[in-house]
């Protein structure tokens, strides 16, 4: 099941986000953020009208993905980039293509224009190939940008258009399945 999170939601949301900043250069982050810091990422990510999703199975959360502003600048209040992550014993189920895709649809209800990707080049394609599934772009790539686990990581930056019209109707996105 793919929902919205509640603040219940937050402290399986910071423990699968423990896992990457511990073991994985997925994330730039070094530290990992307790609970009370995805409570306010929540609240700030709901008062500026943007989605934070959960995947549910048999009752456990496994997996989230959110959409948060950009930059700060408000000609970027159009633009958000997203995040999903999954708990380690749950890549590879398809929970990753349907958070990416309930993001994608929240996002098309939402004054949203344009998503932006910002994926660590790990070496591995699955967060790449997700991306191009759902219609992103590579626009480029930023070299050795990031330093974590005694290695340098450069980041691919891809972009995908929710196909808003000029008038501000939302338009059915196209979701694969």
């Amino acid at each position: 099941m793919i929902r919205p999170a509640v603040p219940a939601d937050l402290n399986a949301v910071a423990e699968i986000f423990t896992h990457y900043v511990r073991h994985t250069v997925i994330t730039f982050e070094e530290t990992p953020p307790p609970p009370a810091v995805w409570q306010r990422r929540l609240d700030d990510l709901t008062a500026h009208g943007l989605p934070f999703m959960v995947a549910e199975l048999s009752g456990d959360v496994v997996g989230y993905a959110y959409a948060a502003p950009w930059r700060s600048k408000p000609a970027y209040r159009h633009t958000v980039e997203n995040s999903v992550y999954l708990a380690p014993d749950r890549t590879g189920q398809g929970l990753g293509t349907a958070l990416l895709g309930a993001l994608l649809t929240a996002c098309g209800r939402t004054h949203v224009r344009q998503m932006i990707a910002v994926i660590a080049d790990t070496g591995t394609d699955a967060s790449l190939a997700l991306h191009r599934r759902f219609g992103f772009t590579e626009v480029g790539r930023l070299t050795a940008v990031g330093y974590k686990h005694g290695r340098w990581i450069d980041t691919v930056l891809m972009q995908r258009s929710l196909g808003r019209a000029p008038d501000g109707e939302h338009p059915q996105l196209t979701v694969p399945l």
